[in-house]
């Protein structure tokens, strides 16, 4: 007697499924969908199948669909941790994160074991940016599995995210040591460039590459370190190839103008530094002014513009001197400027009104963050404006200092080594306070420090060295102008108080990192932004003892 035909279906329905897999599996999405389709015709409730067309969704890039089949899956097999773990991946492909990780959690609930479970809870967590609980699931597996190869990468990415990166490399190196692996690689030339390897970083790019040479990421990076090499026009090239694979690539482009803004390039490197307000984590920062932005199309004669700072306190000092020039061109200037700098512009000339961050506006017609002022204005190398001083001390403040400085005697040297510690160049820009010791042996002169805070070990320092530490008692940008006023030269690291110093006139000798900031050029001892500036390069990367070795011999003709 013949079967029914319920029970034909579910004696070849093993096969069927099979066939349908090795369609998936060679890509022919259409036909195996069509098999699995023809399943649930019969079976609405059979898991696998639902389970294999929500991964074929997936791929066809029809997630709610896909959705829609997994959660019938779950609900086929409420108590299945494998289910969890699908249906959250595709809460991935919807782009709802926190959704997929309480889907992985409800796996670990069912089985708390799950190597699966845990290292999508684990990726999630990364992506999430919680990377110390990311850490532990990636651990968790290793303790069951120590030779869990992605789970050891999984691993590194965490500890990079939670800046261990020695430990980082070290599990990358362990995955890389059992085989070739081109997305390991990238992630340890991420690592390696953290802690300033950066030729070690450009030939683990270069294995990434090799294998992937359409990965956007790893010619962009490699350009970063290849810049950090002082190697510029290499570096261009790198983000070239980066964004002829991706051209709205913003990083590659931003990290692109500052190689061309170092070579002297500013028309192209200034065109490029538009793309800062889109770069990675710059989510929300460019504001909406209500007003046209102003970028040169047209003169201001007659117009109120509004110059806003966007970046930091160095920044802000060295773009005002924009004001005058385009006051003197017919604008009226309004400058909105951080808080503490407000004092200090109020006696910039040129403009109009100056207002703190905060503060209520007046009616302005056009708007320009201080960065996009070099490309209104169509500043070249030749033609930076340097009408210095630009900026003045406040004779009052001039005054009140004068007694405490003179009964120090003279020759006076402002001392800063240390910029924000926030900063993200902060490790090659700031120099130990125990590393300028070499100054002292100049016995004429009076050394006075400006540093206001303070690193560990710097207070006990400076209680035994012949330095008046002012850092502490300065309250603002006014104060620091006064004393740099009665002093003949500061040496100092890149920060703040340079281009303030600078702006004012005053003698600066800077001690510039092997791989500097743009605006100090390349090779040069003199910057275009800032006359009176004599620039001290470091030789060799890190090496910070030769170039206060060099200050320490040039100071006692200087005084």
């Amino acid at each position: 007697m013949p079967k029914p035909a319920s029970q034909q279906f579910l004696s070849t329905l093993g096969r069927t499924i099979e066939e349908g897999v090795a369609l998936q599996r060679q890509g022919r999405l259409a036909e195996a969908e069509k098999i699995y389709t023809r399943i649930l015709k019969t079976l609405p409730d059979q898991f696998e199948t639902l389970q294999l067309l929500a991964e074929l969704k997936v791929q066809r890039g029809k997630a709610g669909e896909a959705f829609r089949h997994m959660a019938a899956a779950v609900e086929a097999r409420p108590a299945s941790a494998d289910a969890r773990i699908h249906l959250g991946h595709v809460l991935r492909a919807l782009k709802r994160d926190a959704d997929a990780l309480a889907s992985f959690d409800k796996a670990l609930a069912l089985d708390p074991h799950n190597v699966d479970a845990l290292g999508n809870r684990g990726d999630i967590l990364l992506t999430l940016r919680r990377p110390a609980e990311a850490l532990a699931c990636f651990d968790a597996i290793l303790a069951a599995v120590p030779g869990h190869g992605e789970a050891r990468s999984s691993r590194g990415v965490a500890l990079a995210a939670l800046h261990c990166y020695e430990e980082a490399l070290a599990d990358f190196d362990a995955v890389l040591a059992a085989a070739p692996h081109p997305i390991v690689s990238f992630n340890r030339g991420n690592a390696l460039a953290q802690l300033g390897r950066h030729a070690d970083a450009v030939a683990a790019y270069d294995r990434t590459l090799a294998a992937i040479p359409g990965h956007v990421a790893a010619w962009s990076s490699r350009g970063v370190s290849l810049q950090a090499l002082n190697r510029h026009a290499d570096a261009i090239a790198s983000f070239d190839r980066a964004l002829a694979l991706a051209p709205d690539y913003a990083d590659a482009h931003f990290n692109k103008s500052l190689a061309l803004l170092a070579i002297g390039d500013y028309p192209g490197g200034q065109a490029e530094y538009e793309w800062r307000w889109k770069r990675s984590g710059t989510e929300g920062i460019r504001h909406n002014f209500g007003r046209p932005l102003w970028l040169g199309e047209h003169p201001l004669r007659g117009k109120t513009i509004l110059l806003h700072a966007e970046q930091g306190l160095g920044d802000t000092i060295q773009f005002v001197r924009y004001v005058a020039p385009l006051a003197r061109a017919g604008a009226s200037v309004v400058l909105e400027v951080h808080a503490e700098l407000k004092p200090l512009m109020s006696r910039l000339d040129g403009c109009r009104a100056v207002i703190g961050r905060g503060e209520a506006r007046p009616t302005f017609d056009v708007h320009c963050p201080l960065g996009s002022l070099p490309l209104a204005c169509k500043t070249e190398l030749a033609s930076v404006p340097a009408d210095i001083p630009y900026l003045a001390a406040d004779p009052a403040r001039v005054e009140r200092w004068r007694p405490r400085l003179e009964a120090l005697g003279a020759p006076r040297v402002a001392l800063a080594w240390a910029g924000n510690a926030a900063h993200a160049n902060d490790r090659n820009r700031s120099v130990p306070l125990a590393t300028l010791a070499a100054l002292w042996s100049t016995d004429r002169a009076r050394f006075v420090s400006l540093q206001r805070d303070l690193r560990a070990g710097d207070a006990e320092r400076l209680a035994g060295a012949p330095v008046l530490h002012l850092g502490r008692e300065l309250a603002d940008f006014d104060d620091t102008a006064a004393v740099l006023a009665a002093c003949s030269l500061l040496i100092t690291v890149d920060t703040s108080v340079a281009h303030l110093a600078g702006a004012l006139g005053r003698p600066v000798w800077l001690l510039l990192p092997f791989a500097s900031d743009w605006r100090w050029t390349i090779d040069a001892d003199r910057s275009p932004w800032y006359p009176s500036v004599r620039l001290f390069r470091q030789k060799r990367p890190g090496d910070w003892d030769e170039v206060v070795g060099r200050v320490a011999g040039d100071l006692p003709a200087a005084l």
